[in-house]
């Protein structure tokens, strides 16, 4: 009986030694990662010269669809007149026309991406150095972020929302809790 009490008293010594305490326990934090670049006003900047460039590529293919539709309508309203040599050089010219197209649009697609990357990446870079420089402040050991979808319970109470906190590192007024509209 005595060396089950002391048996049960070294357990309960071993796990208690291992349990972590008020001051030793490891601090969670959360934040929406999508939320915070939302806000920052470097997306913005981003967006608007995406968007623009997008405007531009668009222009380039409207002008090649225009050019197109010019040539599909006169070989319609001409193509009973032509001899066989015309008709196919005609022909040629659409068929010219679609690959060249085809070929912009599949460029444009490898273009964009490329852009997007470029502009978003420095905006990405900056709101991850903000988190990491407050979440170290913050004493905290990991970080959730929500906008994975990861996380299917969290409870507030004992993890540290950092979004306020990131948008004070980042100069973000708290006030601000939309992204502006890019129009």
């Amino acid at each position: 009986m005595k060396k089950t009490i002391k048996l049960l008293v070294a357990s309960v010594i071993a796990v208690a030694a291992f349990m972590p305490t008020k001051a030793s326990a490891q601090k969670f934090g959360h934040i929406n990662s999508q939320e915070i670049v939302a806000l920052m006003p470097e997306r913005d900047e981003a967006f608007t010269k995406l968007q623009a460039f997008g405007k531009e590529l668009q222009e380039t293919l409207n002008s090649m669809k225009a050019d197109y539709d010019a040539k599909i309508k006169e070989y319609n309203e001409k193509v009973s007149t032509w001899n066989e040599s015309i008709k196919k050089t005609k022909e040629d010219e659409i068929n010219s026309i679609i690959q060249r197209m085809n070929q912009f649009q599949s460029q444009a697609e490898q273009d964009f991406s490329s852009r997007q990357e470029t502009l978003l990446t420095p905006v990405m870079k900056k709101a991850q150095d903000a988190i990491d420089k407050v979440a170290k402040a913050q004493g905290l050991a990991y970080v959730f972020d929500l906008a994975t979808g990861a996380i299917i319970y969290i409870d507030e109470a004992n993890t540290v929302n950092l979004l306020p906190l990131v948008k004070a590192e980042l100069g973000i007024p708290a006030s601000k809790t939309q992204p502006t509209q890019i129009q």
